[in-house]
């Protein structure tokens, strides 16, 4: 039996029924967290010493293509539709399966290096079954806990490597045998929709079958485009009996009340991803309506071409906006909160335990509860900014950053330490990923594309064809069911 014991730490479990320790022991068997209490009896065991540090589960992403860590930041200055256009539609197709590997190890052990211990990878740069391939084996080459969600979509509509949507549905059923034989491993699986009423809406509902059949978590960018029906299509899944609790829905910023209750119903999860949606006119992030409607937030890093892959960016950004939102109708009416009305504590929950419970992992981690898979991080040290240490809640949204995260263990198994990948050669590591980015960047510009590319008017072209699939939808949820999108 392998053991480890973390000792002496300020130890935030997560779990109300064991609450805070401001001097506690994790005791770590066999990727298991077997005890958490005050100076634990034990003596055969690896210690790790935590004192001066913040020990708490590792953060869960429920968004992020990871893919795209080759062109981090490229979309710095560019809209949803730049991105569309200049990262879907001219960057994908010149990645290569061994960029995707690349790409998916580069972002995983980004995620792990700032705690993110597990991440819902939105994975829809399978170019070729090769592509579909390399995003599974970059995953695990990086040894993060992740649900992998396989995406369907087509980078190259005009010249597919790949075939019929068909062949993409047996690629998903052939990534599932190959490498997910269970469900109970550090990789689960799930399926990435492509966006509803940006394909005919019989290969959506075709997607969502082949997800139930293998019991797949299922992943939606929902809501995001204003003035369009694309990305809508709630309702008319409502009305086909297709939601569920097994879905968890990106963004959400444009739904009106019938989509919010619509999701309720269903028992759906949501993902909040601020930085992008501020930063692409993608509208309000959701907290309010959330709490409106009893849902439980979850945040995300989204897009890594733009943002980074730290979520403690985005709680920083998240609950900032939150409390802004919260409070609007007060000082437009030219009056000042009297309470701060969401906690630094209720916003760590967000990337914790609602994370967890989103991506169906709740019983195996989000909590340092004792029977729970070990995804922990030790936080702080000697870093200025995290002393003096007054609450331990607020140091960690307002005052960390990936370089505080000290020490990190997904599955019992220490993949950082001391401030310090295991494993990784770094500036190997970041030359190669230098080096693969030059080659993409040429190869789009060796096929005559202009970045970001966007045509004029480029959503209002695109409208009249997602209407055309709308109208499809609501035909056939109008013949299955007496519910139609208009009610």
């Amino acid at each position: 039996m392998t053991r480890t014991l973390i000792r002496g730490g300020h130890v935030l479990t997560m779990d109300p029924a064991l609450g805070d320790l401001p001097v506690g022991d994790v005791l770590v068997e066999d990727g298991v967290i077997a005890a958490v209490g005050p100076a634990l009896p034990v003596t055969d065991a690896e210690v790790i010493d935590a004192r001066g540090h913040l020990v708490l589960p590792g953060l869960v992403d429920t968004h992020r293509h990871t893919w795209q860590s080759l062109v981090r930041g490229i979309c710095g200055d560019w809209t949803l539709g730049d991105y569309y256009f200049g990262i879907r539609l001219a960057i994908s197709p010149a990645y290569t399966a061994d960029d995707v590997r690349l790409g998916n190890r580069l972002g995983a052990l980004d995620a792990l290096n700032a705690g993110v211990t597990t991440l819902l990878d939105f994975s829809h740069c399978n170019n070729t079954p090769d592509h579909s391939d390399a995003a599974v084996l970059g995953l695990q080459d990086a040894g993060i806990r992740a649900a992998f969600c396989y995406g369907f979509f087509e980078s190259s509509p005009e010249a597919t490597r790949f075939g019929e949507h068909s062949a993409r549905l047996a690629d998903f059923h052939r990534i599932a045998d190959t490498y997910f034989p269970s469900n109970d491993g550090l990789l689960t699986l799930g399926v990435s929709l492509s966006e509803l009423f940006g394909l005919p809406w019989d290969r959506t509902v075709a997607e969502l079958a082949a997800a139930r059949e293998r019991q797949a978590l299922i992943v939606n960018h929902a809501g995001c485009v204003w003035g369009s029906v694309l990305t809508g299509g709630i309702t008319e899944l409502d009305a086909l009996g297709l939601l569920g609790p097994d879905m968890v829905h990106v963004h959400c910023n444009t739904f009106d009340d019938a989509e919010w209750a619509a999701l309720v119903r269903s028992g759906g999860k949501v993902s909040i991803s601020v930085e992008t949606e501020l930063n692409m006119g993608m509208g309000r992030p959701i907290f309010e309506r959330c709490r409106r409607h009893g849902l439980a937030p979850t945040l995300s890093a989204d897009v890594i071409s733009l943002n980074s892959g730290d979520l403690w960016h985005e709680l920083r950004f998240g609950l900032g906006f939150a409390r802004w939102a919260a409070t609007e109708a007060t000082t437009l009416a030219n009056a000042m909160p009297e309470t701060v009305t969401i906690t630094a504590k209720e916003a760590l929950a967000w990337s914790t335990v609602n994370a967890a419970d989103a991506l169906g992992l709740g019983g195996r981690i989000g909590s340092l509860t004792p029977g729970k898979r070990a995804d922990l991080q030790l936080v702080g040290g000697g870093a200025i900014e995290q002393h003096p240490r007054i609450d331990p809640y607020a140091t960690l949204i307002f005052q960390t950053t990936a370089a505080d995260v000290r020490t990190v263990l997904v599955d019992g198994r220490l993949v950082k330490r001391d401030g310090v990948l295991i494993g990784v050669d770094l500036p190997g590591l970041t030359a190669e990923a230098d080096t693969a980015a030059d080659a993409i960047l040429g190869r789009v510009r060796d096929a005559g594309r202009a970045l970001p590319g966007t045509p004029p008017g480029a959503f209002e072209a695109l409208e009249p064809i997602a209407r055309g699939l709308h109208a499809e939808a609501v035909r056939a949820a109008a013949v299955t069911s007496p519910i139609t999108a208009s009610s």
